[in-house]
């Protein structure tokens, strides 16, 4: 597990993304430690900038959510989201958004 450079806060995830994440014999604390530790995964230039920006300014008193993308090994997409004030992170499929 890398270094979290963030809180995560209470960890929810739908039954869609459960249901997914078993499916594609992934393990879901893969996808919370790559989020937690900056690497937001399959984002385009732009977002993983703002991702990065969001984690430089995380001492300062206004907080901003986090949103990173990953594909599941069978290439189906699941999102995690951190809430702005760290109370909760949440896995998801786009198509639940």
């Amino acid at each position: 597990m890398s270094e979290r450079l963030f809180e995560l806060g209470r960890v929810v995830v739908t039954p869609g993304a459960l249901e997914a994440i078993a499916e594609a014999g992934d393990d879901l604390a893969t996808f919370l430690d790559r989020h937690g530790a900056g690497d937001s995964g399959d984002l385009d230039p732009e977002d993983k900038a703002e991702n990065d920006l969001i984690i430089g300014l995380y001492s300062l008193p206004r907080l901003l959510r986090l949103f990173s993308a990953y594909k599941l090994s069978d290439g189906r997409k699941i999102w995690v989201i951190t809430e702005a004030d760290r109370s909760a992170t949440t896995l998801l499929l786009p198509e639940e958004y």
